[in-house]
């Protein structure tokens, strides 16, 4: 029986660190989708935050289906996908960009390293637009419709399997 207590303290240990681990390698789903996917925008106007880039406006999501992509310089996944994005800026998706809390410096030497594809990038310095979308992190990226109404949300890094789902919600959107 003291043998048992001597290696109860280990046994315990063992199994506290693998209920520790499967949470780790294989976690509940932290996926938070909006609230505001198929409602409008809410009004916004952001200022330029990129050399050779104009600012950003909830009036500028009009016409036809557009992406909104939620950036940042220091995102890690944000430099995976910036190279997907690009590609499918050259197969004519329009794409605008919100760069959060970020410094002008640090996105041009982002889109200079990464590639740009974006047509306008407003600074969101405080999260208040990304919240008010219902965006949780970044990166993330919404298809807007031609009338400024949220359509789809894709959380985290677009990758190149991702395109074809949002090449189908971009003709979703244009058809709406």
């Amino acid at each position: 029986m003291r043998r048992f207590w001597l290696w109860a303290p280990l046994v315990a240990f063992l199994i506290f660190f693998g209920v520790v681990a499967s949470g780790l390698i294989k976690p509940d789903d932290q996926l938070h989708p909006s609230k505001m996917i198929g409602k409008p925008l809410p009004q916004f106007a952001l200022p330029a935050v990129a050399t050779g880039h104009s600012a950003l406006a909830k009036a500028d999501f009009s016409g036809k289906p557009r992406l909104l992509n939620i950036f940042a310089s220091w995102c890690v996944p944000c430099i995976a996908e910036a190279g997907v994005l690009a590609g499918m800026a050259r197969q004519g998706v329009e794409i605008e960009g919100v760069a959060i809390r970020d410094r002008p410096a640090d996105v041009d030497r982002f889109l200079k390293a990464n590639g740009d594809p974006y047509r306008a990038i407003g600074s969101d310095v405080d999260s208040s637009i990304q919240l008010a979308i219902g965006s949780s992190g970044v990166p993330e990226t919404f298809v807007i419709d031609g009338h400024g109404i949220i359509r789809h949300q894709h959380i985290g890094a677009v990758t190149p399997g991702d395109v074809p789902e949002l090449m189908a919600k971009l003709a979703e959107a244009g058809r709406s």
